[in-house]
């Protein structure tokens, strides 16, 4: 019996997409590379007895609505905040914190700066505004260019939100989405060590500096979240990102849906000009009236669509989409806490502060050097690391007494051979966290590294990118992936896209799956 769906790809927004098409009615069937469902979103044993979520690792970004529709804590999902949102080290021994509550965020910036304090309250106030007005879209498809009358009131509604703007705020928006994040933040803050904090947010899964412009919008995509109904906070799942796609699966299997794991497609079948079903690796084809590809845009137009199928310069233009965006990470076993100096020696240190994200980035200047030195040399010797120990927050990962750690690292570059220096630059980032947490290198038992060709091999993400695609100014809204498809359609009829390479973008956020399935749905 042919099916009417396909999902390639069982990672959230396939799931996510999954649940809505099985909930309108329609057979669908998720095919999965992996031996699990999740993606990157997975929690997987790395060490014996210790476990965590191997690659996406933190929560914020996951739609409310699409809690709400999945019934996600129906099937066990259960987010905990962090204590403290972000710590960043100094050399000098000191760090600075961004600690839970405004005035508390105030204060801490207050023994900086006081004009730094004095702005936070506008700087807050301008990222809320446009965060608003970004929420807004992220459940909604962009207007597509070339589209219909549909598109153009679509258009002009895009374009009515923003002349209700005072002159004062479109400015803010014109800031945000053209301005790097160093000019961006320029406009509010004077301490290096207060701008690089901020900065941080600006080169995350974002192979650049922080005088590249668009990183202002890097910065602000990291913003627009939530957890437990608080907006700009950071939060755990218990078990791990796993919890969130096993959740999911169960919604997705709920409502009607089919799961298959270990199934590797390597073609989509196209007759007629129309998408009618997936070849997969050992040969079997599987038909449906629907594909639905949750996977990076290079790796679906430029290995699993004949190039024959697409318009020419369609398929040129899909040969040079941009992906890489310098992330390595690695996990490892812990026997004990890492003793950090800057929290041994300030008196306003508490536990608190190991539970949220400890970022080894001081300032801007620290930032830039370590993306030139990826671009000379493949990595930095002292590079961008965010450690997230979550095991403060959930005792089922690791033995009682003992933890697990994410690394979170960026600026290396995805085109080095990895297979030679893994290694090498794993050794590079546990080297600087043992500058701020002497000590470390003997607390591990065990690690798992990823760098950007494992986590393309192990999870499809092309050039290691988190993203599914550089987020710059012409792969977003209506460009992401391209120009005249940014509506989750491809130019082939039946073949969909509802993966990050799509609007709204990065991160688990759910948004692509949900969006492609409503475009599904009406189509239908």
């Amino acid at each position: 019996m042919t099916l009417d769906a396909i999902i390639i790809g069982g990672g959230h927004n396939g799931l996510v997409c999954a649940h809505y098409l099985a909930k309108s009615g329609l057979k669908v069937r998720v095919l999965e590379r992996r031996h699990v469902v999740g993606g990157a979103a997975v929690t997987e044993e790395f060490h014996p007895g210790f476990k965590n979520s191997v690659a996406a690792y933190t929560v914020s970004l996951l739609n409310p609505k699409i809690i709400a529709d999945l019934k996600l804590h129906d099937y066990g999902l259960k987010i905990v905040e962090r204590r403290v949102n972000n710590l960043w080290p100094h050399e000098n021994g000191n760090y600075l914190s961004f600690v839970v509550g405004h005035e508390n965020l105030k204060a801490e910036i207050a023994l900086f700066s006081e004009k730094d304090a004095a702005a936070l309250e506008r700087y807050f106030r301008d990222i809320e505004m446009v965060a608003s007005l970004i929420r807004d879209f992220i459940l909604e498809t962009p207007p597509n260019v070339g589209g219909g009358i549909r598109d153009i009131f679509k258009a002009a509604k895009f374009g009515n939100r923003l002349r209700k703007l005072s002159l004062e705020n479109e400015r803010i928006v014109m800031d945000i989405f053209t301005k790097n994040v160093s000019d961006f933040l320029n406009l509010y803050f004077e301490n290096e060590y207060v701008k690089g904090a901020f900065a941080f947010d600006g080169v995350v899964g974002n192979y650049a500096d922080t005088q590249t412009p668009g990183s202002a919008y890097v910065l602000m995509h990291h913003a627009f979240g939530e957890v437990n109904g608080k907006k700009g906070v950071w939060g755990h799942a218990i078990g791990g990102m796993g919890a969130i796609t096993q959740a999911m699966a169960k919604s997705a299997m709920a409502a009607g849906a089919e799961i298959e794991t270990d199934r590797t497609v390597s073609k989509i079948l196209i007759e007629n000009d129309q998408a009618c079903g997936v070849i997969l690796e050992d040969g079997t084809v599987i038909r449906a009236k629907i594909i639905a590809a949750n996977v990076n845009p290079s790796l679906l137009y430029n290995k699993m669509v004949d190039e024959k199928h697409m318009p020419t310069d369609f398929s040129r233009r899909m040969k040079h989409y941009k992906n890489g965006s310098g992330t390595f990470r690695m996990n490892v076993a812990l026997k004990d806490l890492p003793k950090f100096t800057c929290l041994m020696q300030q008196k306003r240190a508490t536990a608190d502060h190991l539970t949220g994200g400890i970022v080894i980035a001081p300032t801007m200047a620290y930032l830039d050097k370590a993306f030139r030195d990826a671009k000379e040399h493949g990595w930095s010797k002292a590079p961008i690391i965010e450690m997230l120990i979550p095991s403060t927050l959930d005792n089922t990962l690791a033995p009682e007494g003992q933890h697990v750690a994410s690394l979170f690292c960026q600026q290396f570059d995805p085109d080095v051979d990895w297979d030679t220096h893994r290694e090498v630059a794993a050794d590079a980032i546990i080297d600087q966290v043992e500058k701020f947490a002497p000590g470390f290198k003997k607390l591990i038992l065990g690690r798992q590294i990823l760098s950007p060709l494992d986590l393309e091999r192990t999870f499809g993400l092309t050039k290691g990118d988190i993203m599914h695609g550089n987020l710059s100014l012409d792969q977003m809204f209506s460009a992401r992936p391209i120009l005249g498809h940014g509506n989750y359609r491809s130019p082939i009829k039946g073949l969909y896209m509802c993966g990050s390479g799509t609007h709204p973008g990065g991160g688990v956020t759910g948004a692509p799956g949900h969006n492609s399935a409503k475009e599904i749905i009406r189509d239908r």
